[in-house]
């Protein structure tokens, strides 16, 4: 590709390529590396694009990547807060050799947008949230709208990571979603459910509706000690933290580790103003998850449906062994014509406590009214027949008829609906022996 980087090195317009698989720099035109205060290839080549460009530690969430194909261009508009320029893009795909790289060109529209007053400057506070908000609308989903709009407010601030928390059922705060500036270690798998009295300061000041500053973190050693720790263990010497509400209660809060100090009443504003959209996204989350948990899950017992039995088959690994014990609760109708269909309720959750007690860490499922299903997949023969006596004693004591169908294979993730079959075949055959030896009407 030489011949095709002389041809844009001496360009007006800001080029750079990289790779799509790794995003690794593989050519910036002279422009563009002067903007970015680079004097040569060396410099560049191997770098992460979204470190250099947008100042990010990890891919960027605004990339179009995945939208993009060869012998098009997306034209798009983008104000990088990074470095305070607005630029029309042209964006492709390159080929060579089997690899795919990304092509984008553009150009500075900067003056034009300010006088058009699209833009103006970056203490223009309602440009700056509607540029945010225009580009996290585009969004396939709501967490990629707060991925977006974390990654902005992040870099229009200068801070160092931006982040969400949300109170969880145990009354901790889990960090749910987070942006950090290129060069700052993430610290989301850390902050998860934290301990209700970490954060218990802050919510008592969330009630009164104040807003948390800390302009430097030595102010607050005696005040508030646990919280003191868990920040200085993060390197964080300054922050700006907003309360997040839904319909006036407090579910968690938003903020902005390390912004400039002489912007700090800055940073709340545009917190504030952003929060009503970070709110927006979690409740159409919440809807989502709601909606998506009702079409996989059995409403009575919360195990998955058949289509989460398919959607488990198709994630499964493609080889490997695999155990399938299919459950039939043995007297269901009996119990559902003589004592009624709350009682035969109760036998179900019975039957399924049991079977999450012995079958818990695998896929579990109601595929019928009396029908239970266990995946097992990766487990040893041994491992499996062991738990299948396990769950018969275990269903006895629960008072719970059962009739099971066990299958294990070594590579079973090809011929499963094979093992689903021979699995059911040996179910109905124990049922029908239970049946035959107890005397019962196997109708009733």
């Amino acid at each position: 590709m030489k011949a095709i980087w002389n041809f844009f090195e001496e360009m007006n317009e800001f080029v750079y390529v990289s790779d799509i698989e790794n995003n690794e720099l593989v050519y910036m035109n002279k422009k563009t590396r002067e903007l970015f205060g680079f004097y040569s290839m060396e410099e560049i080549v191997g770098k992460k694009c979204y470190e250099i460009l947008h100042g990010c530690n990890a891919p960027c969430a605004i990339c179009n990547n995945h939208e993009l194909t060869t012998g098009h261009f997306k034209e798009w508009k983008y104000y990088n807060p990074t470095i305070k320029k607005s630029f029309e893009l042209k964006d492709t795909v390159l080929e060579e050799n089997g690899r795919r790289y990304r092509m984008e060109l553009a150009i500075d529209v900067s003056a034009q947008e300010r006088q058009s007053n699209m833009i103006s400057n970056y203490q223009n506070l309602e440009v700056l949230a509607n540029e945010a908000l225009r580009i996290a609308l585009q969004a396939e989903t709501p967490d990629k709208s707060i991925d977006i709009i974390l990654e902005y407010i992040g870099k229009a601030l200068n801070g160092e990571r931006t982040y969400v928390f949300e109170q969880n059922k145990e009354g901790g705060d889990d960090n749910t979603y987070e942006w950090v500036a290129s060069g700052v270690t993430p610290e989301k798998e850390n902050l998860q459910n934290l301990p209700s009295e970490v954060c218990a300061n802050w919510y008592r000041n969330f009630s009164e509706d104040k807003n948390i500053t800390i302009e430097d973190l030595e102010d607050i050693r005696e005040t508030d000690p646990l919280q003191y720790e868990n920040l200085k263990r993060q390197n964080i010497h300054s922050l700006v933290v907003v309360p997040l509400y839904n319909d006036k209660k407090i579910i968690g809060f938003y903020g902005v580790d390390n912004p400039p100090g002489k912007t700090l009443d800055y940073v709340q504003n545009m917190l504030q103003i952003m929060g009503h959209f970070i709110i927006s996204c979690i409740k159409r989350r919440n809807l989502l998850n709601k909606l998506r948990d009702m079409s996989y899950s059995d409403p009575l017992t919360g195990f998955g449906n058949r289509f989460a039995m398919e959607k488990y088959i198709k994630e499964m690994q493609e080889n490997g062994k695999i155990g399938v014990v299919y459950c039939d609760i043995t007297g269901l109708k009996r119990t559902n014509d003589t004592e009624g269909h709350t009682a035969g309720d109760r036998l179900i959750l019975r039957a399924c406590d049991s079977l999450e007690r012995v079958f818990g860490e695998y896929g579990l499922f109601r595929i019928g009214g009396d029908e239970l299903l266990a995946l097992c997949p990766q487990i040893e023969e041994d491992e499996l027949n062991n738990r299948v006596e396990l769950l018969k004693k275990d269903m006895e004591k629960s008072y719970v008829t059962i009739a099971i169908g066990v299958v294990w294979q070594k590579e079973g993730r090809t011929d499963i609906d094979m093992l689903l079959s021979e699995s059911e075949k040996r179910m109905y055959a124990e049922k029908t022996a239970y049946y035959k030896a107890s005397g019962l009407d196997r109708r009733r």
